[in-house]
């Protein structure tokens, strides 16, 4: 009699381990879920800082007087963005490697306004205002300029974009000569 109480206290045990044990199958593992890439808004309202490289072509009203040649240097300014339009002020200082008859252009430096309207991430705009052309040798004096451009956002605060610009300048230092200058630009900015 003490044998088969024994047996069935160690057979009611033995049925109750599962019990106290759990399922035998292993429970199942939630699916690792990456975390979403950052969201941001791109907003042109700031101000900003960087660099442009490009390309300029010099014509003159006195034969043989051309030249084309790189121009590039440092831009900054600030935006305003009112719903998808844009308004904005900056101001570029671009060195150059052009010659005008035995004349080194120095440097050309712009006040700009500019108005845009925003497409996705991009900006498309057109913009115009005063340059001041700096000579070695042939002085210095102030025409316009106008043209347009597209720039759009490569990071949260970095855009790169391109810009066309036609500049006039008439009767430079009171020489008699005119000129008009095209350059095309890669810009890059820090927006903050």
């Amino acid at each position: 009699m003490f044998k088969h109480t024994f047996a069935a206290a160690g057979l009611t045990a033995l049925l109750a381990v599962p019990a106290f044990a759990g399922s035998p199958e292993p429970a199942a593992v939630d699916p690792v879920v990456p975390a979403p890439a950052p969201v941001y808004s791109p907003t042109w309202q700031g101000g900003y800082i960087g660099g442009e490289l490009g390309y300029a072509n010099v014509d003159t009203n006195v034969a043989g007087v051309d030249d084309t040649g790189l121009i590039g240097g440092l831009i900054a300014g600030y935006d305003w963005q009112i719903g998808s339009t844009v308004f904005g002020v900056g101001v570029d200082v671009d060195a150059t490697d052009i010659t005008l008859g035995g004349f080194d252009v120095d440097s050309v430096a712009r006040l700009k306004f500019r108005v845009g309207q925003e497409i996705g991430s991009g900006l498309v705009y057109a913009t115009g205002g005063a340059a001041r052309a700096n000579t070695s040798g042939f002085g210095n004096d102030s025409g316009w300029f106008v043209g347009g451009g597209y720039e759009t956002f490569i990071a949260e605060n970095v855009t790169l974009g391109g810009e066309l610009l036609y500049h006039e300048f008439d009767n430079f230092n009171g020489s008699g000569v005119d000129a008009d200058a095209t350059t095309l630009q890669m810009r890059v900015a820090y927006r903050f």
